[in-house]
């Protein structure tokens, strides 16, 4: 008889994972056989049941999905991680394939793309859907924001002023307005307010 994928579901939320649970083991060659609500718990459960294949939330409290992603990735090079989102910005995808992931898929995505994807995934395929080799090929053809770019970036999008932010990172306010000249070109923005709502559309900032 043929095995059954072996899969472990990482959500916060009870209901998504009872919800992704009851589906998959609909499936005749598939059973979850592990559940976990956090990143870290994702690492001690995968260290135990080594599953075939872990459906990853991108978003956990505490220690995120890319975080533990990298994490089982890097002490298990061979592990098969699909990360789950409600998001298709495209940094976040990026930075999930980047981790390790094998692929990133939508949760608005239907039953039969997942199952597919899995079933694809655990084959060794290639599962990249148009959605998201669209997002991930404009992430590819855009500049890098260095850390300190970031580091101004988020600043902005709280709202702090070039002196506050030059205060708060310890640097001069004539050097905080060269790299916010930096970010409004590298995001093609006309302004700092349209510079942090590109941040957020694209997923290089989260709403916290």
């Amino acid at each position: 008889m043929k095995k059954k994928i072996r899969i472990m579901v990482v959500d916060d939320h009870f209901v998504v994972r009872m919800g992704l649970t009851g589906s998959i083991d609909l499936e005749p060659d598939m059973v979850v056989e592990a559940e976990a609500s956090s990143g870290s718990q994702a690492i001690e459960l995968f260290r135990n049941v080594r599953s075939d294949i872990v459906l990853m939330d991108l978003k956990l409290p505490g220690m995120g999905g890319i975080e533990a992603t990298r994490a089982i990735c890097a002490e298990f090079p061979e592990a098969a991680i699909i990360m789950l989102s409600t998001h298709d910005g495209e940094e976040d995808i990026y930075r999930s394939l980047q981790a390790g992931a094998r692929t990133y898929l939508l949760k608005s995505a239907a039953r039969e793309e997942l199952m597919d994807t899995i079933r694809k995934v655990h084959a060794g395929e290639r599962a990249i859907s148009s959605v998201v080799g669209t997002r991930l090929a404009e992430r590819m053809n855009r500049a890098e924001l260095t850390e300190r770019e970031l580091e101004v970036l988020k600043l902005i999008a709280k709202g702090r002023s070039n002196k506050e932010i030059g205060s708060a990172l310890g640097i001069a306010e004539v050097t905080v307005k060269l790299h916010v000249g930096h970010l409004l070109t590298k995001l093609n923005a006309n302004d700092r307010t349209q510079a942090a709502t590109t941040a957020l559309q694209r997923g290089i900032l989260h709403l916290e």
